[in-house]
């Protein structure tokens, strides 16, 4: 079917500027910055947009593609190049980038999947390179608010793959693939920022 409207995400534009706040000074010294899970693709206009030193290039799933080149196309910025498909249990890009970024992806992957996006990221990523993960997470197993529990069952009953990860499970999994936890921003809504950087 095709796309004749532009996709709509309310949190997109709600969570924008605080992730801005905090990614923009990460990324000052970046070159190119994959984003994994684009969807919309309006935080990928926005940051690209707001740091035009550098090239954003988005990536998605084959179903989401449609709707998110109607943003990149409308926005027309020369550094937001072409989609990348790309599924993470699938084949990577063969090039390498300077920063990896993703919003609101980890919960909506399975575990298995999140383990091969921080294989997948190990691979691409220079040394010295930052990856920032944006999104609800659990922290010593715990929920860290009774919102995240209840938005944690509403993807649980949808599919049980989905689900809020625990900080200390991602932490050893960028462990396993060269990345080492560096920083742990408190974000509005109950949301953080996590931050690795590739081993040089």
């Amino acid at each position: 079917m095709p796309y004749s409207e532009k996709p709509f995400s309310t949190s997109s534009v709600e969570n924008r500027e605080p992730i801005l706040a905090v990614i923009q000074p990460l990324f000052q010294h970046a070159h190119r910055v994959l984003e994994i899970g684009s969807g919309t693709g309006q935080h990928a206009v926005f940051f690209a947009a707001a740091m035009p030193h550098l090239i954003w290039q988005t990536s998605e799933m084959e179903d989401n593609l449609p709707g998110m080149r109607l943003w990149l196309d409308e926005a027309a910025l020369p550094n937001l190049p072409p989609p990348l498909l790309l599924d993470v249990g699938g084949h990577w890009p063969h090039e390498v980038f300077d920063a990896v970024f993703s919003a609101n992806t980890a919960h909506i992957m399975s575990a298995v999947d999140v383990a091969i996006m921080f294989c997948g990221i190990g691979t691409i990523l220079t040394p010295g390179g930052l990856f920032a993960l944006y999104g609800p997470f659990n922290e010593g197993g715990r929920f860290t608010s009774e919102s995240n529990q209840q938005f944690d069952m509403r993807l649980r009953a949808q599919d049980p793959r989905m689900g809020l990860r625990d900080i200390d499970d991602l932490q050893a999994l960028g462990n396993q693939h060269g990345l080492r936890l560096v920083a742990n921003h408190t974000m509005p809504v109950n949301n953080r920022t996590l931050v690795w950087q590739r081993d040089s």
